[in-house]
């Protein structure tokens, strides 16, 4: 065993199992009802995992968030993340990524009025206050509240990447599980998110029997799919460059600052340009000496078109940063990203109908849940 490998599981290792101690009571106190859960008289639906970073939460809250928007008027809440405030606040028309956190501002400005969108880090008083404002809110969903069980979900989907799967990791410090495997037992719908197109039959069978998940959970297979450059600044650029078009003259400086960039980079890099990396930590606030790090790295690129691209996440924090570049502002665009389910190659059904009834039914008959 490597040295590095040999102290790491030295120390880290006896915490993850006092971690893990820690968890179960918690977990225990609720199931014996020693701590309560709030349930409300409207459909909660929650989306979470049990892993830090990187599953793809907020694209699949999107998804489920336009698959219902015909039928109820949806409520998002989430903690907000790294946002510079403190207790509960609703988004507005002048609330800015700072008030709420990068991801909930992005979903707000996705979808506009025909939903609201709050932040608050105790759920239940957040639920009750938003609506107290919008009492039209007949749907609630919760973003990144797997964990926070004060809330008892009408339907809970739980997301795991395909690349670092919940069965094949560990509790924290030694791994990135915030919850063993068990916990997902609790779950109504299990998703593998960030699949390769090509799924087998083998890989279906190997998440099916490593997950084993109880009859009445839904298992299903998400990839991501990306959409045409879109820019950061649209009234600073006259034209929109697209990556299919671009050739070895053309370099793109990836800004990311997100929990696994390594889906997004792998996509870029599949094209002609040639790429350079710049990676900050997830969530990344930008600050001056960020913002002149990237005009530096842009500087010294060679080619003959030299383009920045970011993720959309990213994009909203970076289009209003008071630092950003001047220069730059012509040259960044951001890539947008949805998600698509896959057909389940055991069965050969194909899932976006299939998720969508499936939560559709669940969300409308909860006393069913569990049949």
């Amino acid at each position: 065993m490597p040295r590095n490998k040999f102290l790491s599981v030295l120390l880290l290792l006896p915490l993850s199992k006092l971690y893990g101690l820690g968890v179960a009571l918690r977990n225990q106190l609720f199931e014996r009802k020693v701590l309560k859960q709030t349930g409300f008289d409207i459909p909660v639906v929650v989306v979470g995992n049990i892993a830090v970073g990187g599953t793809g939460k907020t694209p699949h809250a999107e998804y489920i968030i336009n698959s219902l928007r015909d039928r109820y008027h949806i409520g998002l809440l989430s903690r907000g993340y790294r946002r510079s405030t403190k207790g509960f606040v609703m988004g507005s028309e002048l609330t800015t990524p700072a008030d709420i956190g990068d991801e909930p501002y992005q979903i707000m400005r996705k979808f506009g009025s025909d939903i609201s969108v709050a932040v608050c880090e105790k759920r239940v008083e957040g639920i009750n206050r938003m609506r107290q404002i919008d009492p039209k809110i007949n749907l609630i969903v919760l973003d990144d509240a797997f964990q926070h069980r004060y809330v008892k979900p009408t339907v809970a989907v739980v997301l795991t990447e395909y690349a670092r799967p919940a069965f094949s990791d560990s509790l924290l410090p030694y791994g990135r599980l915030r919850e063993p495997v068990s916990a997902l037992n609790r779950a109504d719908i299990v998703v593998i998110t960030k699949c390769p197109e090509n799924m087998k039959p083998m890989d279906v069978r190997m998440f099916k029997e490593n997950l084993n998940l109880f009859p009445y959970q839904k298992l299903y297979f998400s990839r991501y799919l990306y959409g045409h450059l879109v820019a950061v600044f649209p009234d600073k650029v006259t034209s929109i460059p697209r990556l299919e078009r671009m050739t070895g003259d053309d370099t793109i400086l990836v800004v990311s600052g997100v929990a696994n960039p390594r889906p997004f980079v792998r996509h870029i890099r599949q094209y002609q340009a040639r790429v350079n990396i710049q990676r900050y930590p997830d969530h990344a606030t930008y600050a001056a000496a960020d913002m002149e790090a990237i005009l530096r790295k842009f500087s010294t690129m060679s080619g003959k078109r030299k383009h920045i691209i970011t993720t959309e996440k990213d994009a909203v924090k970076l289009a209003h940063n008071p630092y950003f570049p001047h220069e730059l502002k012509e040259h960044i665009f951001y890539l947008p990203v949805s998600v698509d389910f896959l057909p389940n190659p055991i069965h050969g059904t194909k899932s976006p109908e299939d998720f969508d009834t499936v939560l559709r039914h669940k969300i409308e008959h909860p006393e069913a849940l569990k049949q």
